[in-house]
C-alpha cells in the first residue's frame, strides 16, 4: 500500500511532466493537455488538504505549514483559472502558464523537501497509516466535484 508521502510524491512526478509536455505542446494540443493538468490539480489538491494538511494541522508544528501550503494552493488555483479565461493562442497565456509553472514548480519541491521531512519527524507512522490510500479516495471523489466547486467559486 502507497503511503501519503509516495502518493503526493508520485503526483507530483506526473505534475512535473505535464507541465513539461503543456510548454512543448502546440495550440492544437495543449486544450486537452491543461485540461488534464487542470483537472489533476485541482482534485490532487483537495485531496491533499483534506488528508494530509489535515492531519498536520492538528500539530502544533504543523499548522504554520499546513496554512502556508494551503495559501499557496489557493494561488495556484487563482493562477489557473486566470488561465482558463484566456486564448490558448494569446501570448498572455504562456506567459500565466510559465508563471504558474514555476511557482507549482518551488511548491512541490517545498512540500517534498520541507514540509514532508519535517512532518516525518512529527507525525507517527502508525496515526497516518492508511492515508495513501484515503487520499487517493478523496482525489478521485474530488475529480468528479470540479465543475461543482468551479461554478460555487465563480459565483462568490
Amino acid at each position: 500500500m502507497t503511503n501519503i508521502y509516495d502518493a503526493i510524491k508520485n503526483d507530483h512526478d506526473k505534475h512535473r511532466e505535464m507541465l513539461t509536455k503543456i510548454k512543448n505542446s502546440n495550440t492544437h494540443d495543449r486544450g486537452k493537455l491543461w485540461r488534464a493538468f487542470y483537472e489533476d490539480v485541482k482534485s490532487h489538491a483537495a485531496a491533499e488538504e483534506e488528508t494530509f494538511y489535515s492531519k498536520l494541522i492538528s500539530k502544533t508544528w504543523g499548522q504554520d505549514a499546513a496554512r502556508h501550503s494551503v495559501h499557496e494552493h489557493q494561488q495556484l488555483d487563482d493562477l489557473m483559472e486566470e488561465i482558463n479565461a484566456l486564448k490558448l493562442t494569446s501570448d498572455m497565456w504562456m506567459k500565466t502558464f510559465e508563471q504558474l509553472a514555476h511557482d507549482y514548480n518551488h511548491h512541490m519541491d517545498e512540500e517534498e523537501n520541507e514540509v514532508f521531512e519535517r512532518a516525518k519527524e512529527t507525525i507517527n507512522e502508525k496515526e497516518i497509516e492508511g492515508f495513501g490510500a484515503r487520499f487517493e479516495a478523496r482525489k478521485k471523489k474530488e475529480r468528479e466535484l470540479i465543475d461543482d466547486k468551479r461554478e460555487d467559486s465563480l459565483e462568490d
